[in-house]
């Protein structure tokens, strides 16, 4: 099996409730099961769309965690490493500066006494989120009120 292959997500209303924890929940079916989730870097630029240079930076700033490497040296990621390459891209999407982003992912390695800091985060996150969601209204508002009026003939 290769990692290209794509799978279709089920409805949301399909879908089983989340865990607690979304950074270790599967947020899509993984090209191999556990216990057989070696990946090469290429094969995880290929499932993720990120490039090897951004794993390799990744690593490098602590936003992943230590990956394993095989006897000749070369990364192996697994599924855990997968989906949290996919809640990385999701606060990547939202705006998050990678700051953030690396102290996230350092109070997720400090455990559980770090949910309160981390709700923060991602709370702040939220709002920036939301925030954003309203500008982008308004300038599809905008838009829309030009284009009817381009539709019109100026009329």
């Amino acid at each position: 099996m290769t990692v290209m292959q794509s799978t279709t997500a089920a409805p949301i209303e399909q879908q089983s409730p989340a865990p607690a924890d979304i950074c270790s929940a599967p947020p899509r079916r993984h090209p191999r099961p556990e216990g057989q989730d070696r990946y090469t870097i290429s094969e995880v630029v290929a499932f993720t769309g990120l490039t090897a240079h951004t794993l390799r930076w990744y690593e490098r700033i602590g936003l992943m965690s230590h990956i394993d490497r095989s006897h000749t040296g070369q990364r192996r990621y697994t599924n855990r490493d997968l989906d949290w390459l996919d809640f990385v891209t999701k606060l990547r999407l939202t705006g998050m500066p990678v700051a953030d982003m690396v102290r996230y992912a350092e109070l997720v390695r400090e455990g559980e006494t770090t949910y309160p800091e981390r709700r923060e985060l991602l709370e702040q996150t939220r709002r920036d989120v939301v925030s954003r969601i309203a500008e982008l209204h308004d300038t599809l508002s905008v838009l829309d009120r030009k284009i009817s009026f381009y539709e019109t003939g100026g009329q």
